[in-house]
């Protein structure tokens, strides 16, 4: 197969729902218990997208205010749709936050820093709006093995198609492991740096109800999908519907969706 590029932007908020939203709202939850931050506190969610984990914060944390920031314009809209009046969203990427020093009391990234271009400006970034003895905290899906959605996706292109393989999101990402990710935490000068899982149990309703967030086109699996011809396409689905048979007799079929958290405190200056 002539192997196309693929694209990680997103700019529309619905295909991320269909995507990969649904499950993303399943994992803020796990990831802010993990957390376990008291309330009253100055919440920030860098690459805050369509806002589950903004939404997820407001419901669980009590906070006193939450801030998200977002370069997809698209996203942006979204989440104002989704918590009119109740957080605020401003347009801004990783390596700028548009925040004052020490702004904030606990800074939060979900399924972002594997997108980040420079993720050490990023984190010193996420570090610098932090006051001190606060918490940064992220999580990232772990594309080469648990987050079995999407790396499912690209085992059966490869195997249709070997020279897909750099783009593979477990190829493309390996800072999505624990390691790498303490790495990267302790290398922006965090502190108690610790890491887990988060597991969530991604239910389809059938085989099309899992296929069909793949032809929004948005994202690097459905970018690779949608670029590729028709028949190469539907050769690519039937590779999928091949591995993934339906777990129950009703056809339901039950992935995982496996993310890695890390969190590290900024240091105190004493």
């Amino acid at each position: 197969m002539n192997t196309p590029l693929v694209s990680d932007t997103w700019e529309r908020g619905s295909p991320y729902e269909q995507y990969i939203g649904r499950w993303s709202r399943k994992a803020a939850p796990l990831f802010l218990a993990w957390l376990d931050q008291p309330p009253g506190k100055r919440w920030l969610d860098v690459g805050c997208g369509t806002g589950a984990l903004s939404a997820a914060i407001l419901d669980r944390c009590k906070p006193v205010s939450v801030v998200g920031v977002e370069p997809s314009e698209g996203f942006i809209k979204t989440a104002h749709q989704n918590l009119v009046g109740k957080a605020r969203f401003l347009a801004g990427n990783a390596a700028a936050i548009p925040q004052d020093d020490g702004a904030c009391d606990v800074v939060v990234s979900g399924l972002v820093l594997n997108f980040i271009p420079d993720l050490p400006v990023a984190l010193a970034e996420m570090a610098r709006v932090t006051v001190a003895g606060g918490s940064v905290a992220a999580y990232v899906w772990d594309y080469a093995d648990g987050m079995e959605v999407i790396r499912c996706f690209w085992d059966a292109a490869v195997a249709l198609d070997p020279a897909a393989l750099p783009l593979h999101e477990g190829t493309r990402f390996p800072m999505c492991t624990p390691s790498a990710l303490r790495e990267a935490f302790e290398n922006a000068g965090l502190v108690r740096v610790e890491t887990t899982a988060l597991d969530v149990n991604a239910a389809f309703a059938d085989f099309e109800d899992y296929w069909r967030p793949f032809l929004g086109g948005q994202g690097p699996a459905p970018a690779y999908a949608m670029s590729l011809p028709e028949e190469q396409r539907a050769a690519l689905k039937r590779q999928l519907a091949s591995t993934l048979a339906p777990a129950s007799a009703d056809g339901t079929l039950l992935l995982r969706a496996r993310a890695w958290a890390v969190r590290g405190t900024t240091r105190s200056g004493v």
